[in-house]
């Protein structure tokens, strides 16, 4: 069967009826590699805008003509080409015509890998050796052009994170042009909000301690996100490897390794790499509360000079929001049980018999207002004291 080609469907009711269109990027290249295929985009050669509204199809490409399926929903981008017209990612000036062809389309992507294509019948088009480059377990580079986009440096990083465990690794042409992006500036105009959809993204990869390596190694993560490497290449390592050390029930969440890579660091630190990066609400709790939990346990564990553990353990508690977000308790002891047992079991303890303190009680008791607070709070501490280390 050979690749549907264009021209009018005559009434027919399917919009893609004589649409030359092939399966083009993830899509193929997961298939290849047998991993999960999520989405199918397309690319469409031959057509206009015009002609694909005229099909039914949904424009929803601001800076290119991208289309959504009446039915399926799923993607298809005109054939296009690119040529580079100013800074960043979006600096680009698009041509889609007709005339394009399908290999001056896939000419334009970042890796060979992601430049195949895949005809209805099954033919595979790849003029760059994709297929070559997976079996060789390589991310390479599909042309000079890979330069011209700042954004490739994340995506390329981001695939290591997604396939090291296969075996790939990053070119080392590629690594040499990753590393020319990051001298050059171009990555300085890449907005906060692009780079942490890419982050966030490589957070959920199976391992994403491979994507802050890649870009450390290239120069790209002191541009990008100085603060991860200031402490030292040592304790950058611990960071990295603090993102797999989660109990069972928290591996593999995006926010929760975000949290265990930044919680060393010190708060001032922290909060501008949070700033800079324009970091979700969710993320920026969590890597304060990793943070406390990780003075907590440095306190409990030398005593903290002359404070009392129960006072400390308040503080956390305080500090988490414990009482009105009790939620948050059981994750972090849970981690906390990882590395110090005891100090989890003892805090989990002190915690459960303070919550069994019933507010109404001690108003039934005649305290009101300000002493109803610092009732409260005594109370909260003895629970503490009770529970024992």
């Amino acid at each position: 069967m050979a690749p549907e080609m264009p021209g009018k469907h005559h009434g027919s009711t399917d919009p893609c009826a004589g649409l030359e269109r092939y399966r083009v990027g993830g899509a193929v290249r997961d298939a290849l590699l047998g991993w999960p295929v999520k989405d199918t985009d397309w690319v469409v050669v031959g057509e206009t805008p015009a002609s694909m509204r005229e099909r039914g199809f949904t424009p929803v490409g601001r800076d290119f003509p991208v289309f959504l399926h009446p039915r399926t929903h799923e993607e298809y981008a005109l054939a296009r080409t690119e040529r580079k017209s100013g800074h960043g990612y979006t600096g680009f000036e698009v041509h889609a015509s007709p005339d394009v062809t399908l290999e001056e389309d896939l000419g334009r992507r970042d890796l060979t890998i992601n430049a195949m294509a895949e005809s209805l019948d099954g033919h595979l088009v790849d003029p760059f050796n994709g297929r070559r480059d997976l079996e060789q377990r390589r991310l390479r580079h599909v042309s000079q052009a890979f330069v011209e986009d700042p954004l490739r440096v994340l995506r390329t990083a981001r695939f290591l994170a997604r396939y090291a465990g296969l075996g790939f690794t990053i070119a080392e042409s590629t690594q040499a042009l990753m590393k020319q992006l990051a001298d050059s500036g171009e990555l300085d105009h890449l907005v906060a909000e692009r780079v942490w959809v890419e982050t966030e993204k490589a957070l959920g990869e199976p391992e994403p301690r491979r994507y802050f390596e890649a870009l450390d190694s290239c120069g790209a993560l002191s541009r990008l996100m100085p603060g991860l490497v200031q402490p030292g290449a040592a304790e950058f390592k611990r960071a990295c490897e603090r993102m797999s050390a989660l109990p069972s029930a928290l591996a593999g969440q995006p926010v929760w390794r975000w949290g265990r890579l930044v919680e060393a660091l010190p708060v001032e630190q922290r909060r501008q790499l949070e700033q800079a990066l324009k970091v979700p609400n969710p993320y920026r709790d969590l890597g304060h509360q990793l943070a406390l939990t990780r003075e907590l346990k440095a306190q409990l564990a030398d005593g903290a000079g002359s404070e009392e553990p129960s006072r400390i353990a308040m503080t956390w508690c305080d500090g988490i929001d414990a009482w009105r977000r009790s939620e948050r308790v059981a994750p972090l002891l849970s981690l906390l049980a990882m590395e110090v047992p005891e100090q989890a079991a003892w805090l989990a303890r002190g915690v459960d018999q303070a919550r069994s303190l019933a507010p109404q009680e001690l108003l039934d008791q005649g305290f009101k207002g300000a002493e109803l607070g610092q009732e409260l709070r005594r109370r909260r501490l003895a629970c503490f004291h009770q529970g024992g280390r």
